[in-house]
C-alpha cells in the first residue's frame, strides 16, 4: 500500500465517521445476531458438552475467532486442540471437529471436515450457506445469515468483505461458551486456574 494513500485517507477520517460506522457496524452485528437460530446453536452447545476431544480448525479471520472459542472452552476444563498446531493429535471417533466458513467452501475447511469424518468424529459448522459442502457434512450446524466474503455489494452488509460473519461468529460463540459455563456453574477463579502463565 502507499503511505502516502495510507496517511491521506487517515487525514479525512472525522469523528462523525467513526461514529456513523460504529452504529453501522454495531446495528448490523444485532440484526444479524436476532436472526441466529437459537435451537441450532442449542443443539451445537449441547455436541461440545458430550465426552471426547474438541478440535477447532478455521481459515483467515473465521479461523482467528474459533481459536478464541478453543481457548474459552479449554477455560471450562475441556481438551482443546487447534488444527495445524504441532502438537495437535490425530481426530478419532467420539472427538468433536468445530469448525467455519461463511461460503462453507473453504477447501482446507472442507477437507478438515471430510478427514473428520472418515474418523468417525462429529462436525459442528458455522457458515452462511446451507447448501454448501461443509453444511452437508456437519452432525450440528448453525446458520449465520451474512453476506459472504465474495459479496461485494450485498445488501445484507455494507462492511467489507466477511466481516458481518465473523463478527456474528464471535458473538455466537462467546453466547455458547456463557451458556455452558453457565450450566457447569464452575467460579470464575477455576477457570481463572487454567488461563496461560505462559505468556
Amino acid at each position: 500500500m502507499n503511505p502516502t494513500a495510507s496517511a491521506t485517507t487517515a487525514a479525512y477520517t472525522t469523528a462523525s465517521d467513526i461514529v456513523r460506522n460504529l452504529a453501522l457496524v454495531r446495528d448490523e452485528i444485532t440484526g444479524t445476531a436476532a436472526k441466529i437460530d437459537e435451537q441450532q446453536m442449542a443443539r451445537l452447545a449441547s455436541h461440545l458438552s458430550h465426552p471426547g476431544r474438541i478440535f477447532v480448525a478455521g481459515a483467515g479471520r473465521s479461523g482467528l475467532v474459533l481459536r478464541m472459542a478453543g481457548m474459552r472452552l479449554m477455560h471450562l476444563g475441556l481438551t482443546v486442540h487447534i488444527a495445524g498446531d504441532t502438537t495437535t493429535p490425530a481426530i478419532a471417533s467420539g472427538d468433536l471437529l468445530l469448525v467455519a466458513s461463511g461460503s462453507g467452501t473453504t477447501s482446507g475447511v472442507v477437507k478438515s471436515a471430510e478427514t473428520a469424518a472418515k474418523a468417525g468424529a462429529r462436525i459442528a459448522a458455522f457458515t452462511t450457506n446451507p447448501d454448501s459442502p461443509l453444511a452437508g457434512l456437519a452432525d450440528a450446524l448453525v446458520i449465520i445469515p451474512a453476506a459472504q466474503k465474495t459479496d461485494h455489494g450485498s445488501a445484507v452488509s455494507r462492511q467489507y468483505s466477511g466481516s458481518l460473519f465473523e463478527q456474528a461468529l464471535f458473538l455466537a460463540t462467546e453466547a455458547i461458551f456463557q451458556s455452558l459455563w453457565d450450566s457447569d456453574q464452575q467460579p470464575a477463579e477455576q477457570l481463572w486456574l487454567r488461563h496461560a502463565n505462559l505468556e
